[in-house]
């Protein structure tokens, strides 16, 4: 029965090398297993996931050959800091794309996050590894994950992750670093729609952006087709109003402008409205999409719905799995162990309960049979 409960995790390894040649004492198949049954299982690095696989030996050995016993801690990284990282990634975006619905319109934001302490040295900190990461709020699946060195680099990343995606019908949302041309275009070849935030990085379209739109809000769109809607909310001594404007007369940004931009259809204005312990701050954002039309409450859907990634991703991360604490940081092991947390995460993501990610991780520590049911979903 275990055996079976694990075989849609190994699936998920197909096609990946290992990367050991020589003085091999342990199946790839058990290290990957363990890793992810580990991590699974409240396991924060290698020395947490070697003591626990210890103490379940019994019951691993049920389903797993384990020949040689538990491997060692520096066996688990030697192995996950040679893995190479494109084949892992391609077995993982292989995986989701069979959990993934893919309906028309889903929201795809992609963003960057840097893995704190995975530089080599304390003395610098320049070859820290920076991940930018594809999520899908409607599934809360992790889509896919590419690493570079820098967030200087997080270009790079983005086309290459647009690239390996399946994004037809899809809305991506990326903030102002994606804001390129290039990448406007490749997401359009994708079959999908883009919402970037622009700021002072586009210079020319910022300007023309936020002069458009704000001389619009002041004059009320007069003359102008456009919608708007307003939505608000409270707590904890704070209450936000979100409007949101959007106008599809781009051709005001002047020809030349449209000329650079592929597929630019409508412009947003974004305020955010916040009174915090009796005082008011208000803070004005500007976006492009290729949205034809002007629907505002799908525009700022997807405005607010990029913070998805932020919440429910990245936030998740550092208090579900105290990533910005992992100092594993040899070859390509701190990438790939957090790959091995976005695979976690996608397992436990349909849990039918309503514990917080630590909990069920918890639960999966506790009860054999709870965390074999997450390994069927």
């Amino acid at each position: 029965m275990d055996a079976q409960a694990t075989a849609p995790l190994l699936r998920l390894f197909d096609g990946l090398a290992d990367p050991r040649r020589h003085n091999v004492r342990h199946l790839f198949t058990d290290i990957l297993t363990l890793a992810v049954l580990g991590i699974m299982c409240r396991a924060d690095d290698w020395t947490d996931v070697v003591a626990w696989a210890n103490a379940q030996h019994t019951w691993l050995k049920t389903f797993l050959e384990l020949p040689h016993g538990i491997p060692c801690e520096d066996t688990f990284g030697r192995v996950f800091a040679r893995i190479d990282p494109a084949g892992f990634e391609a077995c993982f975006i292989r995986w989701t794309r069979d959990l993934a619905a893919a309906t028309e319109g889903r929201l795809v934001p992609i963003d960057g996050k840097s893995l704190r302490r995975s530089f080599e040295h304390g003395w610098d900190k320049s070859s820290m590894t920076h991940v930018v990461s594809a999520w899908c709020g409607q599934n809360q699946l992790v889509l896919g994950q590419l690493a570079v060195e820098g967030k200087s680099n997080e270009i790079t990343a983005i086309w290459a992750l647009l690239e390996l995606l399946d994004l037809k019908g899809a809305v991506v949302t990326i903030d102002a670093i994606g804001c390129q041309r290039e990448i406007a275009q490749k997401i359009l070849d994708r079959k999908a729609n883009y919402v970037l935030a622009v700021k002072d990085n586009q210079g020319n379209l910022y300007d023309k952006t936020r002069h458009l739109l704000d001389e619009a809000v002041l004059d009320q769109f007069a003359g102008m087709s456009h919608d708007a809607c307003e939505t608000s909310n409270g707590g904890h001594g704070r209450i936000e109003t979100r409007r949101v404007w959007v106008t599809d007369e781009v051709k005001w940004l002047g020809e030349e402008l449209l000329s650079l931009w592929p597929g630019l259809a409508s412009v947003a204005r974004v305020d955010s409205v916040r009174i915090i312990d009796g005082k008011t701050v208000t803070h004005a954002r500007y976006f492009i999409s290729s949205l034809k039309g002007c629907d505002a409450p799908r525009m700022g859907k997807a405005v607010r719905g990029h913070w998805g990634i932020e919440n429910n991703l990245h936030w998740r991360m550092d208090t579900g799995f105290a990533e910005d604490l992992s100092r594993i940081r040899v070859g390509f092991g701190a990438q790939n162990f957090s790959r091995l947390r976005r695979i976690v995460i996608n397992q436990l993501r349909n849990a039918p309960d309503k514990h917080s990610l630590k909990t069920r991780r918890y639960l999966c520590s506790l009860d054999k049979q709870y965390l074999l049911d997450r390994l069927k979903q």
